[in-house]
């Protein structure tokens, strides 16, 4: 089952191979600012369908921890970051964080949210 989100105004759109079976809440200062309830996947998963230069980049600390968000409304729509692990960093896995909240027709209610401290924990 394909699910399709897109941002606020539509100029940046996605699709993932199925729905969540959870997302995360995190409290750590990027997150809690950012608003999302993430929901995670393989690169495989994670299809971009509009094109790339409608979404803009911000490069995180020394990690490879990309944040993306649309260039034009500025909703914070996904992001590519290593797979974590004991809150390390395992760059071997690399992991799609995509914000649940910009999913179309999707009840995400219905999903159970996990919580991490990211605040005290990074």
């Amino acid at each position: 089952m394909t699910l399709k989100g897109s941002c606020h105004c539509g100029a940046t759109q996605f699709e993932v191979t199925e729905a969540p079976a959870s997302v995360t809440s995190c409290n750590c200062s990027f997150c809690s600012k950012r608003g999302g309830l993430w929901a995670y996947y393989t690169p495989d998963q994670f299809k971009l369908t509009t094109a790339r230069d409608r979404v803009s980049t911000y490069q995180w600390g020394s990690y490879t921890i990309q944040a993306h968000f649309c260039g034009i409304c500025g909703c914070s729509t996904y992001g590519e970051s290593p797979d974590w692990v004991d809150y390390k960093p395992d760059f071997t896995n690399m992991k799609i964080g995509v914000n649940a909240r910009l999913f179309n027709d999707f009840d995400l209610t219905a999903v159970p949210v996990e919580h991490v401290d990211g605040k005290n924990s990074w």
